[in-house]
């Protein structure tokens, strides 16, 4: 048998090493999720808000009512798997204005991250995500 003195003392490196490392890899595989999922919401309420504007400056007659620019940003939401949510916060300014006017579609949600409050102490458990888009009316 060949021996090695130079690995002498180097049983259990190699768990060692792992235990430090282990527990940094996991909380970063779980805050790329996290903040992957984060971000999705995100575009999903700035689509919803858009759709709601541009639902409400086409111009027809009659203007559109702010229930219906509503019941246009929460159709748009239950597609986009956000069903029932009652954290969800639809507000409409300038509807039923003439030509040229503003037309303005907030949306606002409490995302909530799963797992990283409880490995990262001070890390918010809800953060809130708001999408606004300001349209004229045609």
């Amino acid at each position: 048998m060949v021996e090695r003195p130079h690995l002498e003392g180097q049983r259990g490196a190699a768990l060692a090493e792992f235990a430090i490392l282990a527990p940094l890899f996991i909380i970063l595989l779980f805050g790329l999720v996290e903040f992957g999922l984060a971000l999705y919401a995100k575009g999903v309420l700035t689509n919803a808000s858009r759709e709601g504007a541009r639902y409400g400056v086409v111009y027809g007659t009659p203007r559109k009512t702010e229930p219906e620019i509503i019941a246009k940003v929460t159709e748009y939401l239950n597609k986009a798997g956000f069903y029932d949510t009652p954290e969800v916060t639809i507000s409409v300014t300038g509807e039923g204005g003439g030509s040229g006017t503003q037309l303005s579609v907030t949306v606002s949600y409490p995302y909530q991250f799963q797992v990283l409050p409880h490995f990262i102490p001070g890390l918010p458990g809800t953060i809130t995500l708001t999408a606004n888009t300001v349209m004229l009316m045609e």
